[in-house]
């Protein structure tokens, strides 16, 4: 047995490449095989034409087979050099390579051919025959009603293989090198947010002792502070978003569901941005008056309550003074819907399909966050086995966002 080297490169998927070189045999009749750089045959041999069908009957590419150790020996040069060996012969039967490579290491080889370059004679079908544990005469019946691959065909088809392969290879290059990217960017980006917490959390400490402990503050200092804790508390916010989309994207966000009163969550989820909709004259109803009391259901209910407050702050950040927002409560056929509609500045038809998309923000009237509220709420809700949808009549139309989760356990996901 010949020993190659191994490069290193990432696992491959050979069962990728079985349907592309099969249909290169069935359209040029040449037998092709995929072997790894350890010299291990991963795909094929795949025949086509009479001969090669003929002679996959015998032993001649069985694992000890002469003809495996043939190719072996072109396997370990073309691993070696890094280039196409030379075409070989195999008692007149012409055998050619082709390097696969990734990040520029071999990582495999073609073997393809097996086919006579010119008319044989029975003599060296008897030969291979022999090699092959078949019949010299039955060998030579299939070869002398098959033409021989002249030189300017075997180019051709050389050519074609090649175009293939590195069409492949590219691709998966490609593949590989966008989840390397996106790797990176779900390990910075969780990485990243986790460090700007704890700075945020100390600073937000000592302001709010500073105002609560510190007597007789100038009143700009106190405005000053005032101001300060507010910008902390959003940029806070800004990182929680952060952290939540990292765990999204790393697939490592999940919830906890439990039996929770739907009517809690609600009134909780209203508590918290209340006092901006009455500072902006927002008319704010909910329905049913009891916020949906009587209504159970598995949930994780500080995850819930984020989606829900989620969506009111977005309606009363998009809708002007004086508008109005309504929380409407269904509960039917084992599913609660929830929707939060308000008379804002509405949604163009064109940006409905990508207002759930990470980093989205609005063109108008939001001066802050990262546009990243929406994105994982949805995720929250699908989280829970639910749907979050959006409708809006168009610009300065309003908008309606639908919240839908099963009430039993059978649709949480955990």
């Amino acid at each position: 047995m010949i020993h190659i080297a191994q490069p290193h490169v990432a696992q491959i998927d050979w069962d990728g490449w079985v349907a592309p070189l099969n249909q290169y045999a069935l359209s040029t009749g040449l037998a092709v095989s995929a072997w790894d750089a350890q010299g291990r045959r991963t795909v094929g041999p795949l025949v086509s034409s009479r001969t090669t069908r003929f002679l996959g009957t015998g032993t001649l590419w069985n694992e000890s087979g002469a003809g495996a150790e043939f190719e072996r020996e072109i396997v370990a040069a073309v691993v070696d050099s890094g280039a196409p060996a030379p075409d070989r012969m195999f008692h007149g039967m012409r055998v050619s390579s082709l390097p696969l490579t990734q990040s520029g290491k071999v990582y495999g080889v073609l073997v393809f051919g097996w086919c006579f370059r010119d008319f044989t004679s029975p003599l060296e079908c008897e030969r291979i025959a022999k090699l092959s544990g078949l019949s010299g005469q039955a060998l030579w019946n299939e070869v002398r009603l098959e033409a021989p691959v002249s030189d300017a065909r075997m180019a051709t088809y050389t050519a074609l293989l090649a175009t293939l392969a590195g069409s492949f290879d590219r691709q998966r290059e490609i593949i590989d090198e966008l989840n390397r990217v996106s790797r990176a960017r779900d390990l910075f980006l969780a990485t990243v947010s986790h460090e700007m917490r704890t700075p945020l959390a100390a600073l937000s400490m000592r302001v709010e002792l500073m105002l609560r402990t510190v007597q007789d503050l100038p009143p700009a200092i106190e405005a000053g502070l005032t101001a300060m804790r507010l910008h902390v508390r959003q940029e806070a916010g800004m990182v929680d978003d952060l952290i939540d989309a990292a765990r999204t994207l790393t697939g490592h966000m999940s919830i906890v569901p439990a039996d929770v009163a739907l009517g809690r969550i609600v009134r909780d989820a209203v508590s918290t941005i209340e006092p901006a909709a009455h500072e902006k004259g927002i008319a704010f109803s909910v329905a049913p008056a009891d916020f949906g009391d009587g209504i159970t259901l598995a949930a994780d209910a500080s995850r819930l309550q984020q989606v829900i407050w989620n969506l009111l702050l977005n309606a009363i950040k998009f809708t002007p003074d004086g508008g109005a927002i309504r929380v409407a409560i269904r509960d039917s056929a084992g599913h609660v819907e929830i929707d939060i509609a308000d008379s804002g500045q509405g949604i163009a038809a064109e940006d409905l399909p990508h207002v759930f998309g990470a980093f989205t923000l609005q063109t108008s009237g939001n001066a802050t966050g990262l546009g990243l509220g929406l994105y994982i709420a949805r995720r929250i809700v699908e989280l829970h086995g639910g749907t979050l949808t959006v409708d809006s009549a168009g610009t300065n139309r309003g908008t309606t966002f639908t919240i839908r989760v099963p009430r039993g356990r059978d649709g949480a996901i955990e």
